[in-house]
């Protein structure tokens, strides 16, 4: 039976027993292979097939998940899920959406052919760490990897919704320590990409390698306020570490500052904001939520004022809007919330006055998650970077601490850069923002 004929099924024994419910399939396999000391250390093809029922009945949820397909795990799932909502709790705004019809990705542009071989792989991740290994200074690649990555996932609903959508996922990455007279320094760099063809072994040697060079003599500055840039990678990890101050659930559970400001001016006029899911080159493109809801461009924040928050159908019931098709659930949880692709428009400041005079550029940040506080916006990370002047390097820094609150740097913001970048993922693109008078502690 293929998982199509099985989701009628489940989804009528689901109608039989007076419930109304939704089936997320995901199913997946990986190519992964890792280098160490010139010979492949891993080599390994793993799958994943995994059924996630909710159902709702009498206004209770019941969530259950099956890593088998046979009849009599599915029909044993089902019992399950409806077993566990007849021992929850009322949930009078969580409901099966009345949406029908079918949605699907396209596989062309989202799940290319692959024309690159497994021996053509599994030389490009040994040559990645064998040319790292042979530039001076550099003692160990402890981490590389390529991965290549096929994922569907599915969404039926008993009120006759069929979704569909299959990605393909490439990436390589590496890690290199370098030591030079007892300095130490561990710097990688990676690239993704939808088909494997396009990953380029020889430019993450280069960047990894000149990251590491770059970072190595650095030491701490003076503590005092400085302006700060953050580099491609950090400034989309900062603003997804507190992504949670878009979310309606954080919001409806009464932890997210932000739940009474919509409409309010919340950051610079000159941020505007938004999830987009439908931007083809980002990797996080996203044609329908966990709810089977078909996603669209949300405005979050516009010249400053925030517009709404993401939400699914619950929060939307509770907070008396519509949902931003927002929904987010694995097969194994609950519903949930999550932003797509998060999207900064571009700014009107030119390089020259983005990078004018001095300022830091981080280019590393340490305990993202366990240094911050989403609920106030405090946070203190361990940070690395250059000192720089129009644009100029001026010294490497590292052992300093940066820390603030990111609510309130929101607001202090003197420039938005006039170019758009992506993240390493590729699932965030933004310009560089030119965060003012932010506490850096050195020496």
């Amino acid at each position: 039976m293929n998982n199509e004929h099985s989701a009628s099924a489940i989804l009528e024994r689901v109608r039989e027993n007076g419930a109304e419910g939704d089936l997320i399939i995901d199913e997946g396999k990986t190519l992964s292979l890792r280098a160490q000391k010139g010979e492949l250390e891993e080599h390994k093809v793993s799958s994943n097939l995994i059924f996630g029922l909710r159902v709702v009945k009498e206004h209770r949820v019941g969530t259950a998940y099956s890593e088998a397909s046979n009849e009599d795990a599915l029909n044993s799932m089902v019992n399950q899920a409806l077993l566990n909502a007849s021992f929850a709790k009322v949930e009078p705004d969580e409901k099966i959406i009345d949406i029908s019809g079918s949605l699907k990705t396209d596989d062309e542009i989202l799940c290319p052919s692959d024309i690159v071989t497994v021996e053509e792989k599994i030389a490009f991740t040994l040559s990645m760490e064998k040319e790292l290994l042979a530039k001076e200074k550099i003692k160990n690649v402890p981490y590389n990897g390529v991965s290549d990555s096929i994922v569907q996932r599915s969404v039926f609903t008993t009120s006759g919704l069929s979704a569909n959508s299959k990605q393909r996922y490439c990436s390589a990455t590496a890690h290199a320590l370098m030591e030079h007279e007892r300095k130490t320094v561990m710097e990688g760099s990676g690239r993704v990409s939808r088909e494997f063809g396009e990953l380029d072994y020889r430019t993450i040697v280069e960047e990894t390698y000149c990251r590491c060079l770059g970072l190595l003599d650095g030491e701490a500055i003076p503590t005092k306020h400085y302006d700060v840039i953050l580099d491609q990678e950090y400034q989309p990890a900062l603003f997804s570490t507190f992504a949670s101050m878009f979310s309606a659930q954080t919001a409806k559970d009464g932890v997210n500052p932000m739940r009474d400001k919509v409409g309010e001016i919340i950051a610079d006029e000159r941020l505007n904001i938004s999830d987009s899911p439908h931007l083809i080159d980002g990797l996080g493109y996203t044609l329908f939520d966990a709810e089977g809801t078909k996603t669209e461009t949300t405005s979050l924040i516009k010249d400053g004022y925030l517009q709404t928050l993401a939400h699914n159908s619950a929060t939307a019931k509770h907070f008396g809007v519509k949902t931003t098709g927002h929904a987010s659930r694995s097969p194994k949880s609950t519903l949930g919330i999550n932003l797509h692709q998060l999207h900064i428009s571009e700014g009107i400041d030119s390089e020259s006055i983005l990078y004018s005079g001095e300022y830091i550029l981080i280019t590393d940040l340490a305990g993202l998650h366990s240094g911050a506080n989403p609920i106030s916006g405090q946070f203190s990370f361990g940070a690395s970077g250059y000192l720089m002047t129009d644009g100029v390097r001026v010294r490497p820094i590292r052992n300093i601490t940066i820390a603030g609150n990111f609510y309130d740097m929101l607001k202090k913001v003197s420039a938005v850069g006039d170019q758009l970048f992506w993240n390493q993922g590729r699932t965030t693109v933004m310009p560089h923002i030119r965060f003012s008078d932010v506490a850096i502690s050195g020496s």
